[in-house]
């Protein structure tokens, strides 16, 4: 078994008091928040879009997604730019705080009765610097229907 398999980088986001991660390999950059341009009959799931580089890309706010309330400051917020499917999407968080390298048996399971975010989200959970991180599966996000919804 090579090293790749044993260890996962992870990015790592808040919202709010809640911590989360991402599977680095899935994250393309990282962007201040910028001007959104709404679409006629975008999916209630998205905020908009972004014109990144000559790129369209959707934008859906995490607080939104999760039922949280929204900042009012937006202070510190981030734009994480996303790869699913053959999808690029961009996801509103309210700040990126680091890279960790996550033994992959030290991932847990979600748990079964998980507050707030809803455990259709989660990948797993697992525990670096004292802290606990939710893993985002990002591929839900956008609910059963996929990338379909993007564009409907």
């Amino acid at each position: 078994m090579d090293r790749d398999l044993r260890e996962i980088q992870l990015a790592c986001f808040s919202l709010g008091d809640n911590l989360f991660a991402v599977d680095i390999m899935r994250i393309k950059e990282i962007v201040l928040p910028q001007k959104l341009s709404s679409l006629p009959k975008a999916s209630s799931l998205l905020e908009g879009v972004i014109n990144l580089r000559g790129a369209v890309i959707p934008v859906m706010d995490l607080r939104k997604r999760f039922g949280m309330p929204m900042l009012t400051n937006g202070k510190g917020a981030k734009l994480l730019i996303v790869s699913l499917y053959r999808q690029t999407l961009a996801l509103a968080v309210d700040d990126v705080l680091e890279v960790i390298t996550v033994p992959a048996a030290e991932i847990k399971p979600p748990p079964e009765v998980a507050e707030g975010v809803g455990i259709e989200f989660l990948l797993g959970v697992c525990l670096a610097n004292d802290k606990v991180f939710m893993i985002l599966d990002i591929d839900s996000l956008l609910g059963p229907s996929g990338c379909r919804e993007l564009m409907d």
